[in-house]
C-alpha cells in the first residue's frame, strides 16, 4: 500500500491542476481572439481544441459529474461551430440516453412510493404531503408567471420585432379542460401508463398499491415490500451506471443544437433570451432562496445537491432525463424516499416553475411583436389563463407551445408571433428545464421539512 501523499505534495498537485485550468482558459481565450482577428480560421480552432485537451486532466481529477457535464457542453458547442454537419448527426446519442432514463423512471417511482408507504404504514401522511405539495406548486408557479410578466414589461423585448410576412397560421391545439386534467391523473391501464411514461399516473397507482399493501397483515405484505425495496435499490444502481452516459448525451445535445441552428439564429431574438434568463436568475434569488431560508433548509447544501441534476436538465432540455438523478440526490440530501418518489414526479405535471416564467415572457413578447398593447387587466387575465391552461398539457411534447398558441388565440394575438419562438425554443428550453428541475427538488425538500421528515434540519438558516 502506498503511503498517503504529504500535505506539500497535495498542495503541489493542486497548484499544478489550477495551472492546467488557467492554461486551458488562456488557450481557449486566445482561440476566440484569433477568430475575431485576421488570423486563419484553422489557428483559432486549433487553439480552442488545445485548450480543451489541456483542461481534460483537471476535469478528470475533479471527478465531478457537474464539471464533466459543463465540459462536454462546451466541447459540444465548439463542435457545432467547427463542424456543424457532423454535429447535426450526433442527436442519436442523446436519444439513447433518454431511452435508458425512461427505462428506469417507472419502476423507480413505483418502488419508492410503495415501500415508503407500506414499509412504514404511513397512510396518514400521504394526504398531508399531497395537500402541502399542491399548495407549494400553485404558489411557486403563480409567482413565476408574475415575475415573468414584470420582466418582459421592463425589457420590451418584443417591441420593434417584425413578424415574418410569409408566416402561415398554424392550427391551435386545444388544451384540455379541467375535467380532462383530473381524468388524466388516474390510469385506466397501468401497463399503458408505463409504456407512455405517464409518471403521474404511475405515482397514483403506486399510492393506491402502497395504501392497499399497508392494510394487509405484516406477514403477507413484508415479502413483497422486501422485493420492492430490492427493486428500488437496483434501479438506483442502474441510475449510477446510466449517468456515466450523461456527459456524452450533454455534449451531443449541445453539438446538435449549435450545429443545426447556428449561433447567428439567436441575434434577432437575443433580447428575449436575455430577458428569460434574467427572469430565471431573479426567481432563484427573490423566490426560491427566501423560501429555503424561511423553511430553515441549508441553502449551500441544497445548491450542491441539485447542481448536477439541474446541469443535466439544462444540457439535455429534458426534465425526464434528470428525474432519476434528482431523486437520488434529494434522498441523499435527507428527504425520505417515499416523499421524493411522490413529490418530484407530481411536480413534473404541476410545478413547472421554469415553464411558468417562460410562458408569461413569451406570451407578452408575442403581443408586443404583433403590436397589440395589453392593459394591466388584460395581462392579469392572460396570466390567469396561462396558469390554468398549463395544467392541461402535462406530458405533451413542446407543451409550452401548445399553451402559448391557445392563449394567443384567446387574446387575438397572431399565431405567427408565437411561431417566431420556434427558432430559439431549444435555447430557451435549456433554462426553463433547469428551473423545473430545481423547483421540483426544492418542493420535495420543503414538503419534507414541513412534515418534520427532513434529516438535515438545522437550528438556523445556513447561507
Amino acid at each position: 500500500m502506498q503511503p498517503d501523499p504529504t500535505p506539500r505534495a497535495r498542495a503541489n498537485w493542486s497548484a499544478a491542476l489550477i495551472a492546467l485550468a488557467c492554461a486551458a482558459i488562456a488557450l481557449f481565450a486566445a482561440g476566440l481572439a484569433a477568430s475575431r482577428l485576421d488570423a486563419p480560421a484553422e489557428i483559432g480552432v486549433a487553439l480552442r481544441w488545445a485548450g480543451f485537451g489541456v483542461f481534460v486532466p483537471y476535469a478528470v481529477r475533479r471527478r465531478s459529474l457537474l464539471m464533466w457535464t459543463f465540459f462536454a457542453m462546451l466541447a459540444g458547442a465548439e463542435l457545432g461551430v467547427d463542424a456543424p454537419h457532423l454535429a447535426a448527426q450526433t442527436h442519436f446519442l442523446g436519444d439513447i440516453f433518454l431511452r435508458l432514463v425512461r427505462m428506469i423512471v417507472a419502476p423507480l417511482i413505483f418502488g419508492g412510493i410503495v415501500t415508503g408507504i407500506a414499509g412504514h404504514g404511513n397512510l396518514g401522511g400521504v394526504g398531508r404531503v399531497a395537500i402541502k405539495a399542491v399548495v407549494f406548486f400553485e404558489v411557486a408557479t403563480t409567482l413565476g408567471l408574475i415575475l415573468g410578466t414584470i420582466a418582459i414589461n421592463i425589457s420590451h423585448a418584443g417591441v420593434g420585432i417584425t413578424l415574418p410576412a410569409a408566416a402561415q397560421a398554424a392550427p391551435v391545439t386545444a388544451h384540455a379542460g379541467w375535467q380532462d386534467v383530473l381524468i388524466n391523473i388516474f390510469p385506466e391501464n397501468i401497463a399503458l401508463a408505463v409504456a407512455q411514461n405517464q409518471v403521474l399516473q404511475v405515482a397514483v397507482f403506486a399510492l393506491l398499491f402502497g395504501a392497499a399493501l399497508a392494510t394487509m397483515p405484516e406477514a403477507q405484505r413484508m415479502p413483497l415490500v422486501t422485493l420492492l425495496k430490492s427493486l428500488t435499490e437496483t434501479m438506483f444502481r442502474i441510475t449510477s451506471i446510466v449517468m456515466y452516459v450523461a456527459l456524452i448525451a450533454a455534449g451531443a445535445a449541445m453539438a446538435y443544437t449549435v450545429g443545426s441552428m447556428g449561433l447567428a439564429s439567436l441575434q434577432p431574438l437575443a433580447k428575449l433570451v436575455a430577458t428569460a434568463y434574467a427572469s430565471y436568475i431573479a426567481f432563484v434569488l427573490l423566490v426560491l432562496a427566501p423560501i429555503l431560508m424561511l423553511a430553515r433548509i441549508p441553502v449551500r447544501r441544497f445548491a450542491a445537491a441539485i447542481a448536477e441534476p439541474a446541469a443535466l436538465g439544462f444540457a439535455t432540455t429534458s426534465s425526464e432525463a434528470a428525474l432519476p438523478l434528482a431523486m437520488e440526490r434529494m434522498e441523499e440530501f435527507g428527504v425520505p424516499r417515499w416523499i421524493v418518489s411522490f413529490v418530484i414526479p407530481t411536480g413534473y405535471s404541476f410545478n413547472m416553475t421554469g415553464s411558468s416564467i417562460y410562458l408569461s415572457v413569451a406570451a407578452i413578447f408575442a403581443a408586443q411583436a404583433a403590436g397589440i398593447p395589453l392593459s394591466f387587466g388584460e395581462q392579469i387575465v392572460m396570466v390567469a389563463t396561462l396558469a390554468i391552461a398549463s395544467k392541461g398539457v402535462a406530458g405533451v411534447p413542446r407543451a409550452t407551445l401548445v399553451v402559448l398558441m391557445a392563449t394567443a388565440g384567446s387574446m387575438h394575438i397572431p399565431i405567427a408571433a408565437v411561431l417566431m419562438l420556434l427558432g430559439i425554443d431549444t435555447i430557451m428550453d435549456m433554462g426553463r428545464t433547469a428551473m423545473n428541475v430545481i423547483g421540483n427538488c426544492m418542493a420535495a425538500a420543503v414538503v419534507a421539512q414541513w412534515e418534520g421528515e427532513l434529516e438535515t434540519v438545522v437550528s438556523s438558516p445556513e447561507l
